[in-house]
């Protein structure tokens, strides 16, 4: 796991496990909040990853930005220590979840992205998959101190959405705004449409953040 970063009275630590997972953990005194949550098959140990972190507190907000297995399916089992924890993402993102073939796709990859990383046997949690607060373009999030306002992002997906902190001027993205390469490279991520994708970077620019946390 990388170092904190602290901005403000907010700070955020890479909870990720393995190459190609996606999760922060984003809280201060009053909140903890996860940005996406990975792999099924790495679910239990970024669940620990948190749990390190905040100790007896509890996670209370789990943010999906689009429906993609790499970026929800951990989410399943990070419930299984913080139940209680309320899971926000797109009403489009939420209907993809009630679709068994969808939920098929989802653990066929997760499985075949296992076994390439030498993972053959462990426990898949993706039934349990749940939205608990679907949200669309212009909703807040009020969690604890923190307001994360909803935009709509799509152009990797159909579904994909970050969430803004205003207050912060800090931007949970989405793949469409381009991944981090690790280096110095933001690199594009469109899949359903190039002209979205414009469309939703154009979006961005407008709201002018001064941070990014890219996702990945």
């Amino acid at each position: 796991m990388h170092n904190d970063y602290i901005y403000k009275d907010i700070k955020i630590k890479d909870v990720r496990v393995n190459s190609g997972d996606s999760g922060f953990l984003i809280y201060n005194q009053d909140v903890a909040v996860l940005y996406d949550s990975g792999f099924s098959f790495t679910g239990f140990d970024m669940a620990e990853n948190i749990k390190a972190i905040l100790g007896e507190r509890k996670l209370d907000y789990i943010l999906l930005t689009h429906s993609h297995y790499d970026h929800v399916l951990g989410s399943a089992n990070v419930l299984r220590y913080w139940p209680d924890a309320k899971v926000v993402a797109g009403s489009y993102t939420a209907d993809i979840f009630k679709r068994p073939g969808a939920r098929a796709v989802m653990m066929e990859m997760d499985n075949k992205f296992a076994e390439k990383c030498g993972i053959c046997e462990y426990e898949y949690c993706g039934d349990e998959l749940r939205v608990d607060i679907p949200v669309e373009q212009g909703d807040v999030i009020v969690a604890g101190n923190l307001r994360f306002k909803v935009i709509s992002l799509p152009g990797h997906t159909k579904c994909s959405i970050g969430f803004y902190l205003e207050e912060y001027s800090l931007l949970l993205s989405s793949e469409t705004l381009g991944v981090y390469d690790g280096n110095k490279a933001i690199m594009p991520s469109f899949l359903v449409s190039f002209k979205d994708s414009l469309e939703s970077i154009d979006k961005i620019v407008k709201v002018k953040p001064e941070r990014i946390l890219c996702p990945h």
